[in-house]
């Protein structure tokens, strides 16, 4: 035997748990009972599996014990004969599946609808993901999220309870309705990334993998909705950026900007994959904020194939980001790409500009940002001042010790 029962319970578990929870969560409209009832299946399966053997269809069988559970459930409950009718036969159909060995329905998209619908508060989105597609536990969700267990599990709880009772449904908006809600999941699984993202060397066990995994959605979703541009946009992006990670820091542990890398250390496959999927959605014809952004980053890769980079285009590629998001961190990066077209000083008239927003006194990349236009601009003493509010803002030990070494060298 190829795996043990416990082996392939884990595989079955990492594989295919949301793809599980989400047909029996489409099905009953209780998020937390199919999480349960999915559970009480996994312990069945460790219990029988070694002594009667590994099903034909693992997934099948699970399935069908997680159905039986909620069955159980709605016995004790006592809930509505025509309901527990309605479930009786769902476990008729899962036996059919199980029988003739057809696959069961991918509805993962569905979930990820559900957990992103505007009705949810949208701090809880991107952790209700984590939990229902990937199987992460409050705790793991919690240290990424930087929030307490506690707190954690009680807004999922919250949060699942929400869709039960309001009836949120499980599925796929119509074209009319897709934009907004295709956002709020893509913006959910860009969190996730990012939350990983911000740990490069995979150090901090609050943050582990979620860099992987957040790609990993992107992937799943690109699987299921290969016709939406925004989509292999977005994987295209977090593919751009993953494909640096060795390069983000130095043997010693510096940290080193993305003009200062080595370029050999960049993965060629990550980038030719990332170029093929904005490529394909570009075809498209229909632009959003992922394609531009992952557009930047493809700007930048050219230095791989000894090209200069196009700061140019850059700028104007942040012109269309920031008419689309009207977002302060697009404006902050195109007045970096606009001081490298025209000189520190339109840079830092465009900083000047934004210092009205409140947001950016706290923006750790404001001041880092506007520190570097001064110093190139040889205002010395204020220059110093903005790298001292960057320094005060940083809490990574090794971007802090770089932006100490740019201030010492004023």
């Amino acid at each position: 035997m190829a795996l043990s029962a416990s082996s392939l319970a884990e595989s079955v578990a990492r594989l295919s748990y949301g793809k599980l929870v989400a047909f029996l969560a489409a099905r009953s409209g209780d998020v937390a009972g199919a999480e349960d009832a999915l559970a009480d299946a996994f312990a069945a399966a460790l219990e029988h599996w070694p002594a009667s053997g590994i099903p034909n269809n693992p997934e099948a069988w699970l399935l069908t014990a997680a159905r039986r559970r909620q069955i159980d459930s709605a016995r004790k409950a006592k809930i509505r004969l025509e309901k527990t009718g309605d479930v009786t036969r769902q476990i008729e159909e899962l036996a059919m599946i199980g029988a003739e060995d057809h696959a069961i329905p991918d509805e993962r998209l569905r979930l990820m609808f559900a957990c992103a619908h505007p009705a949810l508060d949208a701090g809880v989105r991107a952790p209700l993901i984590l939990q229902t597609v990937l199987g992460l536990d409050a705790a793991a969700i919690a240290s990424a999220f930087l929030i307490s267990p506690g707190a954690m599990s009680q807004r999922l709880v919250r949060a699942k309870t929400k869709i039960r009772e309001a009836g949120i449904p499980f599925r796929v908006p119509e074209r009319e309705e897709l934009a907004d809600r295709l956002d709020a999941v893509l913006e959910a699984v860009y969190a996730v990334y990012a939350e990983g993202w911000a740990d490069p060397e995979g150090a901090q066990p609050r943050r582990r993998n979620l860099a992987a995994e957040g790609i990993w959605l992107g992937r799943l979703i690109a699987s299921l909705m290969p016709g939406e541009p925004e989509v292999l946009g977005l994987l295209a992006l977090m593919l751009h950026a993953e494909a640096r990670r060795a390069a983000r820091r130095s043997p010693e542990g510096d940290f080193v900007p993305l003009a200062g890398q080595d370029t050999l250390l960049w993965d060629d496959a990550l980038i030719d994959e990332a170029e093929t999927l904005l490529a394909r959605a570009v075809s498209v014809g229909r632009f959003g904020r992922y394609q531009l952004e992952a557009a930047l980053q493809s700007a930048h890769a050219v230095r791989r194939k000894g090209h200069a980079v196009d700061w140019t285009a850059i700028v104007e590629l942040y012109d269309a980001l920031v008419l689309i998001t009207r977002s302060p961190v697009a404006a902050i990066n195109r007045a970096v790409a606009l001081a490298h077209v025209e000189g520190a000083e339109a840079g830092l008239a465009v900083f000047d500009a934004l210092s009205g927003d409140a947001r950016l006194l706290e923006y750790q990349p404001y001041w880092a940002a506007r520190a570097e236009l001064l110093a190139r601009a040889r205002r010395q003493c204020e220059a110093r001042e903005a790298y001292l509010c960057a320094i005060g803002l940083e809490r990574d030990p090794a971007i802090r010790r770089y932006l100490q070494g740019r201030m010492e060298e004023l």
